[in-house]
């Protein structure tokens, strides 16, 4: 069962996508448009490199936070990239806000050490595993996700204490 879902929206990305599929779709055109000759038309190799650059660019477009009883789960686009953080493993949740040059994306940022995952904004929840392992996972909602993170670790501890006092009784 999921507890809490989010998709966020990465505007820019979705402008930026239209304006390189704007362009390929206007050199294609072009390209076609020239009269026969051997250098004239489109070119298989051109053509899966632009194809392949827009697939990518549209599957940064909006970042997916899903958290059910078990594990957080984050998704980028249709599924190309996602990344899945165990709630038993999670030692502690804040909200945070990034600088302007993480970036957006998926980045490894060296100091300090960490895993951004982002599509817009600042806003941020960082994630502490008890590994030591730090990531941030950008969202416009900051505050609801740490509330949502909290309480799924709260529950699931209730969940096993529960099940241990069964278990020896």
């Amino acid at each position: 069962m999921t507890t809490y879902k989010h998709t966020q929206i990465g505007y820019l990305m979705l402008v930026v996508t239209l304006v390189v599929l704007a362009l390929f779709t206007w050199a294609q055109i072009t390209a076609r448009s020239e009269p026969p000759s051997y250098y004239s038309g489109t070119n298989f190799a051109v053509t899966a490199v632009m194809a392949l650059i827009v697939f990518t660019l549209a599957s940064f477009a909006t970042l997916t936070v899903t958290i059910n009883e078990t594990c957080l789960r984050i998704k980028f686009g249709y599924g190309i990239f996602a990344k899945m953080f165990p709630l038993d493993q999670i030692a502690s949740v804040q909200s945070v806000k990034n600088h302007w040059y993480y970036g957006w994306g998926v980045r490894i940022w060296f100091w300090p050490k960490m895993w951004i995952y982002n599509v817009s904004g600042f806003d941020a929840v960082e994630i502490i595993m008890r590994n030591g392992k730090v990531y941030r996972l950008g969202t416009d909602t900051p505050s609801e996700l740490a509330a949502a993170v909290k309480q799924a670790i709260a529950s699931q501890f209730a969940m096993r204490d529960q099940a241990d006092r069964r278990g020896n009784d």
